[in-house]
């Protein structure tokens, strides 16, 4: 579809501009001034008043099929996604089966493609089973299409495996993506560790059991030359660590979810299972560390760590529910409004974030900025408008977040990949 957008606020360069931007064959050809009246034939969408940036890119998903599709679906995810402005996401591999052998990969790859309504990559296990145990077949894996290699969910236990692993990867030139959680210090938590969790009578996860595992990959990581990604950093003591580790020209790169810039444990209302996520929200120095790392360049970008899950899972109390928070349809808007409204961050900022920086990051060549000559993948939001988060609007099968009924600004208005709309906002 051929398209003209025009009077948008586009980000592009780096720099917000008032101007058309024009779409044929799917590709960004040119942006300019009154490009109407040189394309008079060409469909016209006026987004005056509009943001046009970049589609949004998420290094981080969870869509549950094959094996959990009660949960959610690679075609809800991607709905979800492009509701949420999204149009590159990274979707991870704790599925059953799990996509730990080239045939498994390329059979969930297909179903991405034949599923998903926005660009979906796909990761693929570094060990069988998601366990710390026997490394998979990574260059095998490579070949059938993966983005990169992470077990995401379960931290590898075993310094060896994940020294093993991270050599094979480096070899490869592939990113290992992991998920930071020494199990031994876990002790039954379900909540951070501190005077909350003794408040509500609730066990709690030590910040120790993701700083000890990080610094230990941080020193494994430099040893061998591999780009090691930190998922979900929650901790001052992690970003003081990826501080220090970039400060030595190790190469890495972290991630940070919506979540825990936002809340602490101070905000857990009561035992309220839609507040229990893996991390857990941390005290407020640590979301004081995080948004300070996000500021000065520590942490290299925002990840959703879209984790849905079904009503049933998410009831009883935190002792009982399943880990995870969604993330895919409220991320943009409520950084937006929290910290770019209150002048806590630029706008510029927070679109480099979640979309430039994490595609440099994973050298995407075609995602995270608008340029002439790549597939238009395009979001259009609404700036100015406030509205409320409603349950019944999602896309997602999971409707497992503690910010529904927030009164918010910058909606999704229309997602577009490669020129084609995939979502649209109801009149």
């Amino acid at each position: 579809m051929d398209f003209l957008l025009e009077n948008g606020l586009v980000y592009q360069a780096g720099k917000l501009q008032k101007m058309d931007l024009l779409v044929q064959n799917g590709v960004i050809t040119a942006f300019g001034q009154n490009l109407g009246q040189l394309f008079e034939d060409t469909k016209r969408i006026d987004v005056s008043n509009k943001l046009v940036s970049p589609g949004l890119v998420d290094v981080h998903v969870h869509y549950r099929e094959p094996g959990f599709t009660h949960k959610e679906t690679i075609k809800t995810g991607s709905q979800a996604a492009a509701h949420g402005g999204f149009t590159t996401v990274c979707a991870m591999p704790n599925l059953n089966p799990v996509p730990d052998t080239a045939e498994r990969l390329a059979n969930v790859i297909t179903k991405n493609e034949s599923d998903g309504v926005v660009h979906i990559k796909q990761y693929a296990a570094i060990t069988a089973g998601l366990k710390s145990e026997q490394i998979n077949d990574l260059a095998a894996l490579k070949e059938a299409g993966a983005f990169a290699f992470s077990n995401d969910g379960s931290g590898i236990q075993t310094a060896g495996v994940m020294y093993q692993a991270m050599k094979l990867a480096a070899n490869l030139d592939m990113p290992l993506v992991e998920h930071i959680e020494d199990n031994s210090l876990l002790y039954g938590g379900v909540m951070n560790e501190g005077r909350r969790a003794h408040e509500l009578g609730l066990p709690g996860m030590l910040g120790l059991s993701e700083s000890s595992q990080l610094a230990r990959d941080l020193i494994l990581a430099q040893k061998t030359g591999v780009h090691y990604h930190a998922c979900h950093l929650s901790t001052k003591e992690s970003v003081e660590l990826m501080r220090l580790a970039k400060s030595k020209g190790v190469n890495v790169t972290c991630e940070v979810a919506p979540h825990h810039l936002l809340l602490s444990d101070e905000d857990i209302p009561a035992d309220d299972a839609y507040f229990k996520m893996n991390p857990p929200l941390r005290d407020e120095n640590d979301k004081a560390a995080l948004l300070a790392g996000l500021l000065d360049g520590t942490i290299d970008m925002i990840a959703t760590d879209h984790a849905p899950h079904s009503h049933e899972e998410k009831i009883g109390g935190m002792c009982q529910a399943s880990f995870g928070i969604t993330g895919s349809e409220t991320a943009f808007t409520l950084l937006y409004t929290h910290f770019v409204k209150s002048g806590k961050l630029t706008l510029e900022k927070l679109l480099d974030k979640m979309s430039s920086e994490p595609a440099k990051a994973f050298r995407m060549k075609s995602a995270g900025e608008l340029l002439i000559g790549r597939p238009a993948d395009i979001a259009v939001f609404d700036l100015d408008t406030e509205y409320e988060l409603k349950e019944e609007e999602y896309f997602s099968k999971g409707t497992n977040t503690p910010f529904t009924g927030e009164k918010v600004y910058g909606k999704t208005i229309m997602t577009f990949v490669a020129g084609e709309l995939v979502y649209q906002k109801e009149d």
